[in-house]
């Protein structure tokens, strides 16, 4: 794969060369950072099809150490390995290897990664997904399991009892869903 331009990265860095070349062809302006519509342009999920502008803010949000908008060579690194990993677990569940989960796939993989999650609920998901096909794409599972994991986070730092029931304010609710990028 070739670098996509010439693009430096400082000396001295700790950047695998991987992903300093997929930086290098990311960052189309050559700025020095990367921002959503540059991620997406770089990714493809499962159906050949560009990551989706919901998950490249999601990616960068999650990475963006400055609060910038955009990540440095550093946070897309996080990136780089982030997205790698996920997509090993997604292969894990993609048993027929279509590049997307089915609703019975989804709810494998939730269950092993500990989400006891009712099949009524994991249906809701998926069909809001995809209401025709109720398939995932890799891009869609990587925002599912991002918004599952930070919303049950937010749900054990407020569950002191561990009983799994805690008590919200609406304003508390809304802010836990905007941080998580819900709404």
């Amino acid at each position: 794969m070739s670098n996509g331009g010439d693009y430096n990265p400082p000396q001295n860095t700790q950047v695998s060369p991987q992903a300093q070349q997929w930086f290098a062809m990311v960052d189309r302006d050559r700025s020095g950072k990367i921002n959503s519509e540059e991620l997406q342009s770089a990714l493809i999920n499962g159906r050949g099809q560009k990551f989706s502008d919901n998950a490249c803010k999601c990616m960068i949000n999650m990475f963006d150490d400055h609060a910038s908008g955009t990540i440095d060579i550093y946070e897309f690194e996080k990136i780089y390995n982030y997205i790698n990993q996920w997509l090993q677990v997604f292969k894990t569940y993609d048993q027929d290897g279509s590049g997307h989960i089915k609703e019975g796939e989804l709810t494998q993989a939730f269950t092993q990664m500990g989400f006891a999650l009712s099949p009524e609920f994991i249906n809701s998901l998926v069909k809001k997904i995809d209401p025709n096909n109720k398939e995932v794409s890799v891009d869609q599972f990587i925002v599912l399991c991002v918004q599952l994991q930070c919303l049950t986070e937010e749900f054990r730092q407020r569950d002191t009892q561990q009983n799994g029931t805690i008590t919200i304010s609406y304003e508390d609710w809304l802010e836990i869903a905007i941080r998580n990028h819900i709404i």
